[in-house]
């Protein structure tokens, strides 16, 4: 029996958890070494140079990059298929993957979940409560208002779940973190669409794992996850005190 593929970065990162939905959908055994994106060790470093998560290690093989790593995973067990048929739609849905892995990644995660959760956990520095309340009041709604004009009236942005749904709810779950929630009577396509995607039991089987180790110290995160029974790499990746650096995968 092959052994399982390694997932290298925290299931709280948007970039992670939609590598980790693929491999649940798609059935895909899996260990994961759940390292926040600031604590990588110096093996980290020689294995991902720009020091981002995730990475994925399958033999000799090492992927940088989420979107890379999707792809991979699509085109090495291709069922189910979460990648539009359709050459038209599957172009749009890399595009809306790419809006969120870079505009949304930008505005919810470094403009807001970074400012109140990842920058006073890990380095105990108060947030810029300017940049929050222009995310909030400006950059936020003026991304959610694009993205309602992408949607359909109900139901998955292509009709069948693709890496489009998939990577735009994976980043408003972790902006929930910080207690940023879509209102749903402005916003009501993406409100769904988040929810829809959410409710799937990969989803939710991800969401326990995240609930469990979100207000975990670093150090105790692995014990937690092995206590839940979740397959972990022998060794971590990240041992190394956290520094600056890390941007989007």
């Amino acid at each position: 029996m092959s052994e399982p593929v390694s997932i290298i970065g925290s299931p709280i990162s948007p970039y992670v958890r939609k590598v980790l939905a693929m491999l649940e959908l798609k059935g895909v055994a899996y260990r994961i070494d759940p390292i926040a994106p600031f604590v990588g060790n110096d093996a980290f470093t020689r294995l991902s140079p720009l020091r981002r998560i995730p990475l994925l290690i399958e033999g000799e093989l090492v992927l940088n990059d989420s979107s890379v790593i999707c792809q991979y995973l699509e085109d090495r067990y291709p069922a189910p298929a979460l990648y539009p048929a359709d050459l038209a739609d599957r172009a749009r849905a890399r595009w809306l993957e790419e809006y969120a892995d870079t505009h949304l990644g930008d505005v919810l995660i470094w403009r807001l979940f970074f400012q109140l959760g990842a920058k006073r956990f890990l380095f105990r520095e108060e947030a810029d409560e300017a940049v929050v309340r222009k995310a909030r009041e400006e950059d936020i709604p003026a991304a959610l208002d694009y993205l309602e004009t992408q949607l359909p009236p109900e139901g998955f942005a292509f009709g069948e779940l693709s890496i489009a749904d998939i990577t735009l709810a994976s980043f408003f779950r972790t902006a929930a973190f910080v207690k940023y929630a879509i209102d749903a009577s402005r916003w009501p396509r993406m409100a769904a669409l988040v929810t829809q995607v959410m409710a799937l039991p990969a989803m939710r089987k991800l969401a326990t794992i995240e609930d469990r180790i979100v207000r975990l110290p670093l150090a105790e995160q692995r014990a937690a996850l092995a206590d839940m029974g979740v397959a972990l790499t022998p060794t971590t990746l990240g041992d190394a005190a956290p520094r600056h650096g890390f941007r989007r995968s």
